[in-house]
């Protein structure tokens, strides 16, 4: 336990310098001048009392001791020589934060010069003196100047100055004027009204919750403003006092609304945010409380987080600060259920008020569950499960006393009622039901029966991920997923995805699926490779559940591939026979792909805001499609493959034959592999060529679609090949702030190529300005012919405003070469942290190696590159022998770390 922090203020003598001086302006400068160095000096030393192990609440009540102290000088010296009786009806107070005495570093000063009878001359005076020294001292100051009518009025029509008003403290001035202050407004504050301003209160906290991330789980919390931050204490606080006209947190336990256990519970969880939040603010060059990336691994260093076999220390630390934040959530949410619970009326009203026996000792009343005896749960701790089920049945609530029950009993569920046919056999029913099954697992994981019924789910309990890409912690994004295909089956995406829809409504054992979706991640507790160990403990699970043995190999089979159809589908080629022939063995029947295609969906969309996009949701889809055709036609499937080549060729045929000689159409289509032909409806392939044949003596014709549905612009380009032409392109695009997300390079035996390109702006939109695309075009043409350079483009391309980004958690570059994915090409996985230019350089130096470019597939996860291209050697050949293959490997590394 650290020492009472001692305040060196002997040379802060305010008053002394304005009595020297003769006034307070001819003292200003040498005013300000020791004002800086008593902050100075005074931070310095609470920082290194805060390094030393003072605790959250020492450190803020320290720090509040120093505001104090300037304040109080600064008031007697800014009142010399005013008229005494117009000082003696002034006071100064703190309110808000301050009034709390929880200063933290950076924290605002939220000041009241309040006065009465004829002190508004000397309020106004001493608070114009006070207010400019404090704002030259860079302090961030709230103020007003009032009366108790000003305060009354303001009070009345404002809820935020009544809220800092309910935390006014005196600080100095007289102290009949503060008497005033507490009888007149103060009373009024904490008794007008409670019901409005409860509903205010609660208003307010559902909108901050939503501005600032309505779930605990933020890979990137605010440890103020977001959910189980210190905001979430202050409004429990605010709504408990108003109800219960408490002055304080210690006059609620007086009042026997929380007992001492209660009270400690929150004083903790305030220290422990404190602790948090004067380090993040020590660190901070301004005002913050977001716990952005790059100060999360400080904070775990000052807290003593060493790394260790299980997890970096940065992922203990947040992991500690999700559980700490779900229980600060936990224990604001039961105080506001205290202090808004109506009282119980005898009045019964339309079944509302009534209360309706349930099974198993269990009641219903006004919307909540309540529990029967705490003897009946002791001797069947089933019973713990079952509350839940009929929370769900009801639409009803739990109610507190149960709520606080089950979780101040959690022992109870070991391992033999876990194995339980009764425990078992309810939650299944629980994941059937067709309604709130996301809600009801939700509020099982807040209470922690989630990880006491599952116990590997426990592993990742809070678990982070420390990159940008996962915006929730494993255990919530596991739950979001559910909700996800709970919406399929609610009718939510009938219209947005209709084969998905139909898919999810289709599928025989819906808990099955959910059981799959919620132990997708559960490996991610155990370290890397976590599809094999998260399908490793499936067999466990499944005995423990009493699935039998189809239903536990078909939820192993996808825990295990569940990663398996987003990397085929963004990192592969959907038009290459082998990909889908391999990929349909790996799934075996359709069912399997049916669930795992629903199982992908509801993992995407459940990462983060931004990582589904409708251009993946294509890929996947076409992935799908293509896969259960295989799956359930065979051999006819091979067989329909070639019907189709014949039938689009005739129809190419027939059509260009229209507008162009039949000579130059049938050299255009000899030319033409089997591979493109296949790869595009006959209508695209028409499109393709119109532009081809029509190129002229032109160097490049260049043909924008639009896609908006999807957000992204597809662009067709019909030129000449030369050396380094998919380059080329590649740095225009760069140049221009245009992404690439895939891109089809097709060149023919008479060496002109078509190249098909999906491009987005580097917002994530289609690129839908014609004036732009002119600008490209000229560019483009320029490049191929010679006139313009790609690095003269590139250098005069800076990142826009919003890519000038922060320090990320980087992943090193990786680049993986592989000759067993496609029987025609080199596969070449690159995986790189993104720059303006990368896709140039990577594409430049796979030409300056002699390598032609077939297929390119680009994927970006908010910083990280994930690039793949099938590429062949200038014989049109697979890359060998292994020395190739490695000097390949380390010149991609080599170009990478530019």
């Amino acid at each position: 336990m650290s020492e009472a922090f001692e305040l060196s203020c002997a040379d802060f003598k305010p008053l002394d310098l304005v009595q020297a001086a003769g006034s307070f302006e001819d003292a200003r400068d040498s005013l300000l001048e020791q004002s800086r160095e008593y902050l100075d000096t005074q931070m310095a030393a609470v920082r290194h009392y805060h390094r030393q192990g003072a605790g959250g609440r020492d450190v803020t009540r320290a720090l509040t001791r120093i505001f104090d102290h300037l304040n109080q000088q600064l008031f007697a010296a800014a009142s010399w020589k005013l008229d005494p009786a117009s000082v003696d009806c002034c006071a100064l107070l703190a309110l808000g934060g301050y009034g709390r005495c929880e200063m933290n570093p950076r924290s605002d000063l939220d000041l009241m010069f309040y006065y009465t009878d004829q002190g508004r001359a000397a309020a106004e005076k001493i608070s114009d003196r006070i207010l400019y020294l404090l704002w030259d001292l860079s302090l961030d100051v709230g103020y007003s100047v009032r009366s108790a009518s000003d305060c009354l009025e303001q009070a009345g029509q404002d809820i935020t100055v009544r809220t800092a008003m309910l935390d006014a403290r005196f600080l100095c001035g007289n102290t009949d004027v503060q008497d005033e202050f507490f009888k007149r407004v103060f009373t009024y504050v904490l008794n007008h009204s409670t019901q409005n301003f409860i509903k205010a209160k609660l208003q307010e906290n559902q909108e901050r919750r939503h501005k600032y991330g309505s779930s605990v789980y933020l890979l990137e919390p605010n440890i103020k403003e977001g959910e189980g931050g210190l905001r979430d204490l202050h409004a429990a606080l605010w709504v408990a006092r108003i109800k219960f006209k408490a002055a304080s947190l210690r006059d609620l336990v007086v009042r026997g609304v929380l007992n001492e256990e209660e009270a400690n519970d929150l004083e903790e969880a305030y220290d422990y945010l404190w602790n948090i939040r004067n380090e993040l603010h020590f660190l901070s060059t301004r005002k913050t409380d977001q716990i952005l990336f790059e100060q999360q691994s400080k904070i775990a260093e000052f807290l003593g987080y060493k790394d260790n076999k299980r997890a970096p220390a940065v992922e203990q630390f947040m992991q500690d600060y999700y559980t700490h934040a779900a229980y600060v959530e936990h224990l604001a949410s039961a105080l506001i259920v205290k202090a808004t619970r109506r009282d119980e009326v005898k009045k019964r009203v339309l079944g509302f008020f009534v209360r309706r026996n349930l099974d198993d000792g269990f009641t219903i009343l006004r919307g909540e569950i309540r529990g029967g005896s705490d003897e009946q749960f002791r001797e069947n701790p089933a019973l713990i499960m079952k509350a839940f089920e009929l929370a769900q049945a009801h639409n009803a609530e739990l109610s507190v006393p149960l709520k606080l029950y089950i979780r101040q009993n959690l022992e109870l569920i070991n391992d033999r009622v876990r194995r339980s046919k009764e425990m078992n056999e309810t939650f299944l029913r629980i994941l059937r039901h067709p309604k709130a099954v996301g809600k009801t697992l939700r509020q099982m994981h807040h209470l922690h029966v989630l990880n006491h019924f599952i116990p590997e789910f426990r592993r990742i309990f809070c678990k982070v991920q420390f990159d940008l890409y996962h915006i929730y912690t494993v255990d919530i994004h596991s739950l979001f997923a559910v909700e996800e295909i709970c919406r399929l089956w609610d009718g939510e995406y009938d219209e947005e995805y209709p084969l998905l829809a139909r898919l999810a409504k289709d599928v025989e054992k819906r808990e099955l699926l959910l059981l799959a979706i919620l132990f997708h991640d559960i490996g991610k507790g155990e370290g890397k490779d976590h599809s094999t160990k998260g399908a490793s403990m499936i067999p466990t699970i499944a005995r423990r559940m009493g699935l039998n043995r189809e239903d536990s190999k078909r939820l192993q089979f996808l825990v295990q591939n569940h990663l398996s159809m987003v990397h085929i589908s963004q990192r592969r080629d959907l038009h290459d026979n082998r990909t889908i022939t391999d990929f349909a063995a790996q799934m075996g029947m359709s069912e399997n792909l049916k669930m795992l295609y629903l199982l992908t969906f509801a993992d995407v969309r459940s990462v983060g805001p931004d990582v589904w996009s409708e251009w993946k949701g294509q890929l996947l889809q076409e992935l799908y499609e293509k896969t259960y055709d295989l799956l359930e036609k065979g051999d006819f499937y091979q067989e329909k493959r070639s019907e189709k080549v014949r039938n689009r060729k005739r129809k190419v045929r027939t059509a260009l034959m229209e507008d162009f000689p039949e000579s130059r159409v049938n050299r255009c289509l000899a030319n033409l592999s089997t591979r493109y032909l296949l790869s595009y409806h006959a209508w695209e392939i028409i499109k393709h060529l119109r532009l081809s044949l029509g190129r002229g003596k032109a160097s490049l014709a260049l043909q924008v679609d639009q896609h908006p549905e999807q957000d992204y612009t597809e662009l067709t380009l019909a030129t000449l090949d030369s050396p380094g032409l998919f380059s080329q392109i590649a740095g225009v695009m760069a140049a221009h702030a245009i992404n690439i997300l895939g891109a089809q390079i097709h060149t023919r035996k008479n060496g002109l190529v078509l190249d098909v390109l999906q491009v987005k702006s580097m917002t994530g939109e289609a690129v839908e300005s014609d004036a732009k695309w002119q600008r490209v075009e000229k560019d483009l043409t320029g490049v191929i012919e010679g006139r313009v350079f790609v690095e003269d483009l590139l250098s005069r391309q800076k990142a826009p405003d919003f890519m000038v980004t922060r320090e990320k958690p980087l992943s090193p570059n990786h680049v993986d070469i592989s000759n067993d994915v496609s029987d025609q090409y080199t596969v070449i996985d690159i995986y790189a942290h993104d720059r303006i230019g990368l896709l140039y350089d990577i594409t430049r130096t796979l030409t300056e190696l002699g390598l032609y470019i077939a297929v390119s597939k680009i994927s970006t996860k908010v910083d990280q590159v994930a690039d793949v291209f099938y590429v062949s050697d200038i014989f049109g050949q697979k890359i060998g022998p292994e020395e190739k293959i490695t000097r390949v490997k380390e010149t991609l590394l080599s170009c990478l770390a530019e």
